[in-house]
């Protein structure tokens, strides 16, 4: 079975993500804004902690767009007294978010801007050409790893956060969250952000469960892992190979603003996702949409 197509209880899956509701427009986070001063930042639903703005570099110029910005201060000069190790300033720790109910599906009060997501990789097969394509059109986007593609394929990591792309937690093993026990599913997502914090220098702030299935659980682990949860507003199919044309359809027919588009860089064949993405993303560029990556 492929990594993303659904076992035999999708039905029940789909009734659990019934169950939990959805969330419509959520103005949790501002948006990453590559060459201002500052990104638009929405009225959080609860309060919580956001980073410094962008640092001005030009539209799609590499950069972090996760964790705490760097103290960029005076450099030391040698007659200044370096501060005693014992009463240095503690270390920046950010806030744990509060435990949300339901996942974010749309960035809220930021114009007419998308987020492309990629799930299931890094795949050597695969993840090189988007990342190319991306990087050709000064685009930053956000990619939900399985850790153990992770720990196969470091370098790919690190390509996606020297390029400024945002690294999100997909799980371990991309298991159906609902049926594991509490034990498992918080092993399966600290086990996760753990080799991403060793390979890219930062854990990540935002995870998404495999399926879409989500319980109570993981969004309480999640957030005591300093994560929100994502999902998408679109979704492209594309784990079920339907034609690159479809795939490029499905994406531009449901672009607007706000809208998270969901398609896959690993887990099958994922040739018809590398073609599509080569065709809308000019198109989507060329309608005016900004293609960004959400911020925390």
């Amino acid at each position: 079975m492929k990594k993303d197509q659904m076992p035999s209880g999708r039905r029940m899956v789909l009734r659990i993500a019934a169950a939990l509701g959805a969330t419509t427009t959520v103005g949790l986070f501002s948006v990453d804004r590559p060459g201002t001063s500052g990104g638009t930042t929405a009225a959080p639903a609860h309060p919580t902690p956001s980073l410094p703005p962008p640092t001005g570099k030009p539209p799609g110029a590499p950069g972090p767009a996760a964790g705490p910005a760097v103290n960029r201060g005076t450099a030391s000069s040698s007659y200044r007294l370096q501060p005693m190790t014992a009463y240095a300033p503690p270390r920046f720790r950010r806030a744990r978010p509060p435990v949300r109910q339901r996942p974010f599906l749309r960035v809220a009060g930021a114009g007419n801007t998308m987020v492309l997501t990629f799930d299931d990789g890094p795949d050597p097969r695969y993840t090189p050409a988007i990342l190319r394509t991306l990087r050709r059109h000064d685009v930053r986007a956000m990619f939900f790893v399985c850790g153990e593609m992770v720990a196969q394929h470091p370098d790919l990591l690190r390509q996606m956060t020297e390029d400024g792309h945002v690294v999100g937690n997909h799980s371990w093993s991309h298991p159906l969250i609902p049926t594991l026990p509490p034990s498992r599913i918080r092993q399966e997502l600290s086990a996760t952000s753990d080799v991403i914090e060793r390979s890219a220098g930062a854990a990540p702030l935002w995870y998404r469960a495999p399926f879409g299935a989500w319980n109570r659980l993981s969004f309480e682990i999640g957030a005591e892992l300093g994560m929100e949860p994502l999902a998408w507003t679109v979704d492209t199919l594309d784990w079920k190979e339907p034609g690159t044309g479809t795939i490029v359809r499905r994406v531009l027919d449901g672009a607007g603003p706000g809208v998270v588009v969901l398609s896959h860089d690993a887990g099958g064949d994922r040739s018809q996702s590398v073609r599509a993405l080569e065709t809308y993303l000019p198109r989507l560029l060329d309608e005016g949409y900004h293609i960004t990556v959400p911020r925390r």
